[in-house]
């Protein structure tokens, strides 16, 4: 068995996944994305991969490998499907609908006029996040009229086209946390709770992460999730809503753990890489 580990840059992530590879004995190449040059059309060119593993921190360049790859017939993890899914928050919301997920609510709107009708038939606070984005950046929570007209103005200006689509979602009280849950090959594998005083609770942005129980409600509520944007291998943030229960704020693709396997106790870079060999060996679902 063979695979090809997608890379943009080597961080810890990626050093504990391979570590993981190489405690298993499996052959692995290094693909950097930078380097890599697909020849789409002197015929079907095939990687010989069993699977390959994205790791991409750039997500169009995880889009496009990912789409180039499953048309050959190699198999990837995660797929161009969930990849895409995940990567665009509007997608994401969509899908979740569909397979009856809670979730807070959310509005789209199209312009700064309708975007402003939308946060206020919300009622402030909002939160006004761009559909393509991590790490907690670019998010803004509007707390005023004053403020929504003020960065709905700089939007415009900005003028790209992720500018130009205004996601808007109901601010929920998260009481200092939120829940990031782990799925692997439909199970979810275990959880953190990410505390911060801000209303960010990122570990990227210095939350900081307990272990969190994984009930048969959490379980049922992430996996559903996880179907509905394809499968695969992917981190699901939940809010905990004092009238509603469980709530999903994301889901996450190419997601970063390294924070969450100490207070966890659980191996994620392992079960990660004993999915891409099922994965390999047809064996997945």
């Amino acid at each position: 068995m063979k695979l090809g580990f997608l890379y943009s840059r080597v961080r810890v992530e990626e050093k504990l996944l391979l570590e993981a590879l190489e405690r298993r004995g499996v052959e692995y190449d290094l693909l950097d994305d930078r380097e890599l040059v697909f020849d789409i059309t002197e015929g079907r060119q095939r990687l010989q991969y069993d699977v390959v593993l994205e790791r991409c921190i750039n997500q169009s360049h995880a889009l496009y490998a990912l789409k180039v790859l499953g048309d050959w017939g190699v198999s990837t993890v995660n797929r161009f499907e969930v990849v895409s899914n995940c990567g665009d928050k509007l997608y994401t919301s969509t899908l979740l609908q569909r397979a009856g997920v809670a979730q807070p609510r959310v509005k789209l709107a199209l312009s700064a006029g309708s975007a402003l009708r939308a946060i206020e038939e919300f009622g402030y606070p909002v939160v006004l996040k761009p559909v393509v984005g991590s790490w907690g950046r670019l998010l803004a929570k509007i707390n005023d009229r004053e403020a929504a007209e003020a960065i709905l103005e700089h939007k415009e200006t900005l003028g790209s086209y992720q500018h130009s689509i205004f996601y808007i979602q109901e601010f929920v009280e998260k009481r200092g946390r939120d829940i990031r849950a782990f799925v692997v090959a439909g199970e979810t594998i275990c959880a953190i709770y990410r505390q911060s005083e801000h209303w960010i609770t990122n570990t990227a942005r210095g939350g900081k992460a307990t272990n969190c129980p994984v009930t048969d409600e959490l379980n049922s509520l992430c996996v559903r999730a996880a179907q509905a944007v394809g499968g695969g291998v992917v981190a699901v943030d939940v809010f905990e809503d004092d009238g509603r229960g469980l709530l999903v704020n994301e889901v996450n693709h190419t997601m970063e753990f390294r924070n969450s396997i100490a207070p966890t106790g659980v191996d994620i870079p392992g079960r990660i890489v004993d999915y891409a060999l099922t994965v390999a060996e047809g064996r997945a679902s």
